[in-house]
């Protein structure tokens, strides 16, 4: 992983790092990360002037949201920060040059090609939203709960969510530790299950708990996280649906992002290491 993203990773991270004493002020390390992150990509040719102005507006939709003092305003501003997210999420937005981990490669003989991209729009918009909107565990008491509560969501989600996949014929139970395992890990963690839940969770979802009934919010939550994995066809949407209905359990059990990304990425990594990855080819 190069330098770009090193320091965007380490951003993400540093979110939960409290904010540092510096000339009698307390400012967070995460922006500092962040703005090292898009100079590297900058010189590396990861980022162009476009992609900079995105993630600039991004803050500003985000961060101006949470300071505007009319509700109004808030409002609007929160959704043009989805909107713009959405779109740097699936890559819409000019000026960024996403390399690839790795391509067109195969995990077991029967499994679908599987290409990676290390992409510094969605991560660095997951980063955004995580940081103005995602509430997180601070105490002990609340990471203990948060961890509980993640734990017992992940085991009731997967195995309601592969034996379904198996059942389908979606995947096949096919153990294996691929040379490459730490890397994908690493990067699903923090550009794949951190940045969706920011979105998802952190956003979409704490808003929806302000205005709908918990039963309601979660069930609209996953809907639309199922909705958002269309491109897996139908079936990779229902199983998506089923999955985001356990992280969205998580989220609102807990209302820390914490408990849902734990979720999220305990069932990608079951998934990359006990079964089909992505998919079965002749399905």
């Amino acid at each position: 992983m190069n330098l770009p993203f090193v320091l965007l990773c380490a951003a993400l991270c540093a979110v939960w790092i409290p904010p540092l004493p510096v000339a009698g002020r307390r400012l967070p390390l995460w922006p500092v990360l962040h703005l090292a992150a898009i100079a590297a990509a900058w010189a590396g040719g990861v980022l162009q002037a476009p992609g900079v102005a995105a993630l600039a507006l991004l803050a500003a939709f985000a961060f101006g949201s949470r300071w505007a003092q009319a509700r109004w305003l808030r409002a609007a501003l929160m959704v043009l920060a989805a909107a713009l997210a959405i779109a740097l999420f699936v890559h819409v937005v000019p000026g960024f040059r996403n390399p690839k981990l790795y391509d067109g490669i195969r995990f077991t003989a029967d499994a679908l090609p599987f290409t990676q991209y290390l992409n510094f729009d969605k991560g660095s918009a997951g980063l955004l939203l995580l940081a103005a909107f995602a509430p997180r565990s601070g105490t002990r008491r609340e990471w203990r709960g948060t961890l509980a509560t993640a734990g017992l969501a992940f085991v009731a989600t997967a195995v309601v969510v592969f034996a379904l996949a198996v059942s389908v014929h979606q995947v096949a139970f096919a153990p294996k530790l691929p040379v490459l395992a730490i890397q994908f890990l690493f990067a699903n963690l923090l550009l794949t299950c951190l940045a969706e839940e920011a979105l998802f969770r952190g956003l979409l979802q704490e808003q929806l708990h302000r205005r709908l009934p918990a039963g309601g919010a979660v069930a609209l939550s996953a809907v639309l996280f199922g909705l958002a994995h269309l491109a897996g066809g139908p079936a990779g949407a229902l199983l998506a649906g089923l999955a985001g209905l356990g992280y969205a359990a998580a989220y609102a059990r807990t209302r820390r992002i914490e408990a849902a990304v734990l979720v999220h990425f305990a069932l990608n990594a079951t998934h990359f290491l006990l079964f089909t990855y992505p998919a079965l080819a002749g399905r």
